[in-house]
């Protein structure tokens, strides 16, 4: 069941607006001076009543349900003061009852705006009855009377109806339009929410690819100078060598640079077999610091390109770790593909460290990332002294 507009002033200014027309028009009607006037016509209140009777619709109650009963039992107190005291006003009050049912629909839900609905029509005839019987008339008038008030009652009767069932579609399409609004705002919000989010998962997603692209680039780059600065004196030929290395590799750096500054989607593998591109970074590591890798790559399957950037990131990644920290000899990459995930394992012998204190890297956490937002698990086992172990699990899509 559909909850009832919750206002702190008329929702509905036009109709507002009728009913200081036809409580103007009431008011107008009583200060009208009449040749027949009834001793008990006291004007001046019945004015004061149907004032009070329309400056209570200014603001409608909300909240409890007993405000809103007693606000209703006020309005028809009210109308029965002012059909007691008012002259010609008595002719104007099944009006004001048609007032009360269109603030009903306003401040409650539907059974309790049926409720007002029977309350009016009943003090209606109840009203009607008692100032026409107070009518003389001859038996012939009197059934003519009779006929006269059931059709004024059938009359009103359907419009109290009509007015209930326009009140209703009124206030149910407001309240769709209020949900409609409220629904867009949510949305604006979330999408909001969705393009930072957007934004912040880009930059991780750059420096990852920066610090893995270039970090990498410039650590061999920084091995090559270190070792042709020891042997510039002994052997300036090899010194030479390992200067034209690490000016490749200078050219190299700044060419990944240009490429994440302009695209920030560049390919480390760029379409290469992810086992050719695994090995050419295998053998690059034995030429920048002759550590002896070993790899075992085994991938019958085709793999989702998203998975080839990851991969390949996890294990430059880990090979630049391993040049840094490791003081490694030995290197073993390997990769096997199976019908349901694809497992990767990077172990080295060298010095290792404590998993709980040193997981906290910016290279580790990238990897993380690049692991969980394919949907893998990566796990990581080092002992000081016991070398370290990588592995990562990513899961495959079914293979028709």
């Amino acid at each position: 069941m559909s909850r009832p507009i919750q206002v702190q002033n008329h929702p509905f200014r036009f109709l507002l607006y009728l009913e200081w027309m036809l409580l103007f028009v009431a008011i107008f009607t009583e200060l009208i001076p009449s040749p027949h006037q009834r001793i008990f016509r006291l004007p001046e209140l019945t004015v004061s009543l149907i004032i009070g009777f329309g400056l209570i619709g200014l603001r409608l109650p909300t909240g409890k349900l007993r405000y809103k009963v007693l606000y209703t039992i006020l309005e028809v107190f009210l109308i029965l003061l002012t059909s007691i005291t008012g002259g010609r006003t008595v002719r104007l009050f099944p009006l004001l009852y048609l007032i009360v049912v269109t603030r009903s629909c306003l401040i409650f839900q539907l059974p309790g705006r049926l409720m007002v609905t029977s309350l009016s029509f009943c003090l209606f005839l109840l009203t009607l009855l008692r100032r026409f019987q107070r009518i003389p008339t001859s038996p012939l008038l009197q059934e003519r009377l009779q006929f006269f008030i059931l059709g004024y009652a059938l009359l009103f009767g359907l419009t109290f109806v009509f007015v209930l069932l326009s009140m209703n579609s009124m206030v149910a399409e407001r309240q769709s339009r209020e949900k409609l609004a409220i629904a867009n705002e949510k949305l604006r919000q979330y999408a909001l929410r969705i393009e930072n989010q957007a934004i912040l998962q880009e930059r991780n997603r750059i420096a990852r690819d920066i610090h893995d692209s270039l970090g990498h680039s410039l650590t061999a780059l920084n091995i090559q100078l270190e070792t042709a600065l020891k042997l510039w004196q002994s052997n300036p030929d090899k010194a030479k060598t390992f200067l034209a290395r690490a000016k490749d590799l200078g050219s190299q750096s700044l060419q990944e640079v240009r490429q994440s500054v302009s695209t920030m989607r560049s390919d480390p593998v760029q379409g290469r077999p992810l086992e050719d591109a695994i090995a050419d970074l295998a053998e690059e590591l034995h030429r920048s610091t002759g550590i002896s890798p070993t790899c075992r790559l085994l991938v019958t399957r085709p793999l989702p390109a998203e998975l080839h950037t990851a991969v390949y990131r996890i294990v430059q990644e880990s090979l630049t770790n391993i040049c840094k920290y490791a003081e490694a000899s030995e290197v073993k990459i390997q990769l096997q593909a199976t019908t349901h995930e694809l497992n990767l394992i990077i172990q080295d012998n060298g010095r290792g460290f404590n998993v709980e204190t040193n997981t906290t890297g910016f290279g580790l956490q990238g990897m993380r990332e690049r692991t969980l937002a394919l949907g893998g698990q990566l796990l990581i086992e080092s002992q000081p002294g016991a070398g370290c172990q990588i592995n990562a699990h990513f899961p495959l899509p079914h293979q028709l």
